[in-house]
């Protein structure tokens, strides 16, 4: 199987340059590696918590403490190596958010079935695909939540941003093949789920995202006037993360995934009170030597 490690922007001599002057307090050293680092760990929080605002708290509190850690960064791995392992480690450990409740397949099949069909007929037909765009991103990442954090960190890794297995099983502090076994497990249990219900690649399912919008507005997933998914777009994750190919259960390992593929890999949060702390040296007082 082709994958990747994680995508780095810089060469190892400019972010050893670039680590050395934030290590010495340089504010504007100290504003890239904010700016550089945010979208991925939102992109991750996003799917791991569903929520665009405890995913921005939770990339906030990532960079804090990403800042906070770097005097011990002696470049022994990439940095964006050593920044997802903290990455992977806050989301594994915080605690639940207001969406990531204990949820099975079964009980989100059985609310999706219980989301009467209906059209869209009272919203102008120049917004339609894009709300039904977002019922389809915000269902599929509600999907992710009834993996265990354990499983769904797997998913999110190895199949929608396509990591290397090896360093997967690194950053998850467990061996290759464990990884490889609780990646499966999770794309077994996600795709038989989607196999049986979802509409997207199987024509003769159920569900349909655009029979089902108007359901989820009325339930208040979605607010028309304040769409969480589709805002400050500017690519898909396909766009960013290398694609995974596989000749070998096209469903499972291409397929589905290519759908999580699709979604949008967003900017993220400004984090204009955090730049502001770091160039001031509020937030970080004390921990930067």
């Amino acid at each position: 199987m082709s994958s990747t490690a994680p995508p780095f922007s810089r060469s190892p001599e400019s972010e050893v340059s670039l680590v050395e002057r934030a290590k010495a307090g340089d504010r504007d050293a100290l504003t890239e590696l904010v700016s550089e680092n945010k979208r991925w760990i939102y992109n991750i929080a996003l799917r791991m918590l569903w929520d665009p605002t405890e995913a921005e708290d939770a990339t906030q509190d990532i960079l804090l403490k990403m800042l906070s850690r770097l005097s011990s960064f002696e470049h022994r791995s990439r940095l964006r190596t050593w920044l997802y392992r903290l990455t992977v480690n806050h989301l594994l450990n915080m605690k639940r958010g207001s969406m990531e409740q204990p949820m099975s397949f079964d009980d989100y099949a059985a609310g999706l079935e219980s989301a009467s069909d209906a059209d869209l007929t009272e919203f102008p037909e120049s917004e339609r695909a894009l709300l039904v765009e977002e019922a389809k991103i915000g269902c599929m990442t509600g999907m992710l939540l009834c993996l265990s954090r354990e499983q769904r960190i797997a998913y999110v890794l190895g199949s929608m941003f396509a990591l290397d297995h090896k360093l997967c099983a690194e950053l998850l502090g467990i061996e290759a093949a464990a990884f490889r076994k609780r990646l499966s497990r999770a794309r077994a249990d996600l795709h038989h789920f989607m196999q049986g219900k979802c509409g997207l690649l199987e024509p003769a399912n159920p569900c349909r995202c655009k029979r089902k919008t108007k359901a989820f507005i009325e339930r208040g997933f979605i607010d028309p006037s304040d769409l969480k998914f589709k805002r400050g777009v500017t690519e898909e994750i396909r766009d960013v993360a290398h694609r995974e190919a596989s000749d070998v259960f096209r469903a499972v390992t291409e397929d589905y995934p290519r759908l999580f593929r699709q979604h949008p890999f967003a900017k993220g949060p400004e984090l204009r009170g955090l730049l502001s702390g770091i160039l001031d040296g509020s937030a970080l007082a004390g921990s930067i030597d």
